[in-house]
């Protein structure tokens, strides 16, 4: 029994660290702002910009998939300030992990961190296999052909597939990666800094030639000149809304994950010079030249080519050599080779700073956050997470494995945007309590509390019982955004046939969710100074809640039962953690 009960006190314990102690790391602080930049770009303008523009203008959102982009962005933009402000409130090592341990506690701490491991790791090898992938395409499938006549593997486990042959290039290519990271952040961020400027530079090329041959016509083709599709039946309806407004919704959704990454930023709290200035700005900075990277390649490839014609895998090389350049379609391949080796590299970058965090908290086992005294990098933690990656990227079809990179993702977005609205409105040391009234005895008086519920009473410096009234209006708002969400995603049809019953639960939730958000706006917010705060609190934190719930609704049922399983381990071991 006592074992249980200090289990429980461990679950509920929050991380606090020391105004003097803040920036004290056993890390080499040697990252500056352009490095971080770089970071973010690089390990976001990967994969994303070289397959998602083609494939979702093709089946998807046609020209207006740089409408979905920029939705996308807006969205991303939201989590990103909200990561930016956490960025300036704690400059530690291993992003949401911390952020959630720092507000929320330990248990909450330990599900964004098991999440945040899958993510990069499943992410990682993804990009490694889209590497590979391209180099294989230069080679006319030379490697593939030789795979598959020595080595096939056709093996599912748990619904599960492996791949179809084991991609030794990708493993190998995943291990090199993870030696350079061992040597030093300093080291290997200047590789990834050169390659992420010859990145841009391969996207400023393709928007500069694309340009030239850029027809206004491809925006508005009338149905009338569509082609049949392999279903028999033509591609949308012509014109910039090929597939309608709800097509260029469902593209943002499939978008936004072209976004995904630039949190490795957050993730280098004890390595930056100045984490307090140099992350916000280097999440900003990042977001804004990912999404005008984005909108002009997009809008560059449907003015080349009718957005029914794009290639699902390599959207631009195939782009170019149908419009008779085949140089250009050689220099943008060679250059998405460097692009999605950034995206490696930044993938594989805050693996080992998750482990390191979670590893210093005793949530891990403690050799994998050793930090070396000649490198002044977890180089265990680094080695592990890498042969883990490697692995991955060995043996497994990863294509079933993407989606659940974005419950992850999406998880500790949702968490960050709550623990911004939570300590917004708490109290702190720079907060003087000056009311009349103490806040134990606004406990014992009901009538003063369904004041405080919209403030009647105009405080304006925060207490407990505001404090308290924002925790509860953040689990109603989170409550009213699942059962909003499920009702769009699950009765769409009823909704649009004006069924009583869908439009009612639609109306019911969302008025709960306003009076939440409207009550949280309400209450006195702390006074504490930082380097950076998120605008127009609660408002956008509350819409990255809601728009990150939707898509984790979007997901499919597969989805959710790897997950499950996923959960399952991460449980287990941390009862095994805390009870030892």
């Amino acid at each position: 029994m006592s074992a249980l009960i200090r289990f429980v006190k461990k679950l509920n314990k929050k991380k606090v660290f020391q105004t003097s102690t803040m920036t004290e790391t056993k890390l080499a602080r040697k990252l500056n702002a352009l490095d971080l930049t770089a970071l973010g770009v690089g390990s976001t303008l990967g994969v994303g910009l070289y397959v998602l523009a083609g494939s979702v203008s093709k089946s998807t959102a046609g020209p207006a998939v740089i409408l979905s982009f920029l939705l996308a962005a807006i969205a991303s933009v939201f989590a990103g300030l909200c990561y930016a402000e956490f960025g300036a409130r704690v400059p530690r090592a291993g992003s949401a992990y911390v952020y959630s341990y720092v507000c929320v506690g330990e248990l909450v701490a330990f599900i964004i961190g098991w999440n945040l491991i899958l993510e990069y790791a499943i992410g990682a090898a993804s990009v490694a296999r889209g590497v590979s992938a391209y180099v294989d395409g230069l080679a006319d499938g030379a490697m593939k052909n030789a795979f598959n006549e020595s080595m096939p593997m056709h093996i599912e486990v748990l619904s599960m597939k492996f791949a179809e042959y084991p991609d030794f290039f990708a493993c190998g290519m995943t291990l090199i990666f993870v030696v350079a990271l061992a040597f030093g952040a300093k080291e290997s961020s200047t590789i990834n800094n050169l390659f992420t400027f010859l990145n841009i530079g391969v996207v400023l090329y393709v928007i500069v030639t694309g340009a030239f041959k850029a027809d206004g016509d491809n925006w508005a083709i009338p149905k009338e000149e569509l082609p049949s599709n392999e279903d028999g039946g033509v591609f949308g309806e012509g014109g910039f809304f090929p597939y309608g407004v709800s097509g260029m919704i469902s593209g943002a959704a499939t978008c936004f994950y072209g976004f995904v990454g630039f949190d490795c930023v957050a993730t280098t709290g004890e390595e930056a010079k100045n984490p307090q200035k140099a992350i916000p700005i280097a999440i900003i900075a990042s977001l804004t030249i990912i999404f005008l990277a984005y909108f002009g390649v997009s809008s560059v490839l449907t003015l080349m080519l009718p957005y029914y014609a794009q290639d699902a895998d390599s959207p631009i090389p195939s782009a170019f050599e149908a419009v008779g350049w085949p140089v250009a379609k050689w220099i943008v391949s060679i250059g998405a080779i460097f692009g999605l080796l950034t995206s490696l590299f930044g993938a594989l970058f805050p693996l080992p700073r998750v482990i390191y965090a979670m590893s210093s908290d005793g949530l891990l086992f403690r050799s994998l956050g050793k930090v070396s005294e000649r490198f002044k990098t977890p180089v265990f933690g680094t080695l592990i997470a890498g042969l883990l990656t490697a692995l991955m990227t060995l043996i497994f079809d990863l294509e079933e494995l993407v989606d659940m990179m974005s419950i992850g993702t999406l998880m500790a977005y949702s968490i960050v945007a709550a623990c911004v609205l939570l300590l917004r409105y708490q109290k702190t040391d720079e907060d003087i309590d000056i009311e009349p009234v103490p806040a134990d005895s606004t406990f014992r008086n009901v009538k003063r509390i369904l004041l405080q519920i919209f403030n009647i009473q105009k405080l304006t410096i925060p207490i407990s019982v505001s404090g308290k009234i924002v925790s509860w209006n953040v689990l109603i708002y989170f409550a009213a955004c699942l059962a909003l969400t499920a009702c769009v995603a699950n009765a769409e049809d009823a909704i649009v046939n004006e069924d009583a019953l869908a439009i009612s639960g639609v109306v019911i939730f969302g008025i709960i969710a306003l009076l939440s958000l409207l009550s949280i706006a309400r209450q006195p917010s702390s006074r504490k100074k930082l380097s950076f705060k998120v605008p127009f609190v609660p408002l956008l934190p509350g819409l990255s809640i809601l728009i990150n719930v939707y898509l984790m609704m979007m997901l499919n049922v597969g989805t959710w039962k790897r997950f499950g399983i996923w959960m399952a381990i991460g449980k287990s071991f941390l009862q095994f953690e805390l009870l030892i």
